[in-house]
This record gives C-alpha cells, structure tokens and sequence, in this order.
C-alpha cells in the first residue's frame, strides 16, 4: 500500500519509513508526488489542530491517501506564556535548526542547567472524502526528558535540533549515547504501527 506523507522535512520522512515499511506500507514523500508548495498557515492551538490543518491542504491539492503529522514540546514548571507548544521554533517557526538549539539551551541554563520536557504528537490521516482518522495519544507522544544546557558533541541530525540537547531521565544520558535511540519520541515505534493497523486493517494484509 502506498501512502503519502505531508512534509518535506527529510529526517521526519526518514524516522516514519522505518516505522511502516514492516507494516507493507510504501511511504511517499511530497517530494515523490511532486507536490505543489503550499502556503499553509498552521494557526491551529495545538498539535492535532495543526495536522489537520496541513493534511486536508494537501488532500485537496493531490485527492490520495495522505496523512500528516504535528508535535509540541511541552515544558514542565514555565508559564504558559513561554510554553513552546505548537511553536517550537518560535510563533511563525521563525528560528533554524542551530538557533532552535541554543534558544532552548539557554532556557535550561535559566533553570540551573536542565529542564523536563515531553512532546505531544498527533497525526491525520486521509484516505478520502468521507474516511478522515484524527489521534493524538500517549502512545503516539514521547516520554519525559530532560533538556540541558550543555549540547552533545556529536553532529546535529538536520530536522531536529533539540536532539543535541536532549537527555533520558533514568540513566542519564544524552539519546545520541544510547543504541536505537528514536529522536526522544519513546515508545512511537509501536504507537505509529497500531494506529495505521487499527485504521488500514486488512488493507496491509
């Protein structure tokens, strides 16, 4: 089975092959399709808001499965005026990758040295006009972590610039020291593989 996912964002598209090619599912980029570049305002409150926002765009322009994703990262003990929630990288996603990072960099050094943390996640998929399939659930949102102020020294994977910056709690450290490790999202390997097995069905047999 064929799906298109909505982005063009080369390390989100990269982690969701690894997730549903064991399902049978062939994953296609907007890249593949070659998709028109939309102007999308992605004004919704919060991450599922956000991806429906950008998958209905997109099934209006190209009418094939799609599906799309959102994320916020949700800090613990800041005001809400300073929760990055939908805006990770700043209102209008204005910061790149090397600036994301040293933004929140600094926001842990604020805290005296680290903060806790935890993204939200939620995704649209679109198989037609009347079939639309919402979720945002824990088992699709990643466990808590710790963000520092000190980045890793390894090289920054394009696409996610926390990654530096990021620390499992329980052992201490930093995602880019442990084997296997997916991008803080925890357990979503099994989160993403149910939902499009409980929505598509005998479709992936």
């Amino acid at each position: 089975m064929k799906l298109i996912y909505g982005t063009t964002n080369k390390a989100k598209i990269n982690f969701m092959k690894r997730r549903l090619e064991p399902l049978g599912i062939k994953l296609l980029s907007l890249n593949d399709v070659c998709a028109p570049k939309l102007d999308i305002v992605e004004n919704g409150n919060s991450p599922l808001e956000n991806a429906k926002i950008k998958a209905l765009a997109y099934y209006r322009e190209l009418k094939m499965p799609l599906f799309s994703c959102d994320s916020g990262l949700y800090i613990d003990g800041i005001d809400d005026a300073r929760q990055p929630g939908v805006n990770v990288r700043g209102a209008g996603d204005h910061m790149n990758d090397d600036e994301t990072t040293a933004y929140y960099s600094k926001l842990a050094a604020e805290f005296g040295g680290s903060i806790t943390a935890r993204y939200k996640n939620a995704i649209v998929l679109i198989l037609d006009e009347t079939r639309v399939y919402e979720y945002m659930g824990d088992d699709i949102s990643g466990e808590p972590f710790l963000i520092v102020s000190k980045p890793h020294s390894k090289t920054r994977k394009e696409g996610f610039p926390i990654d530096p910056i990021s620390v499992h709690i329980e052992s201490g450290k930093y995602y880019y020291d442990i084997d296997g490790y997916t991008e803080t999202y925890g357990n979503v390997d099994d989160g993403f593989a149910a939902f499009f097995s409980r929505i598509l069905g005998e479709s992936l047999k």
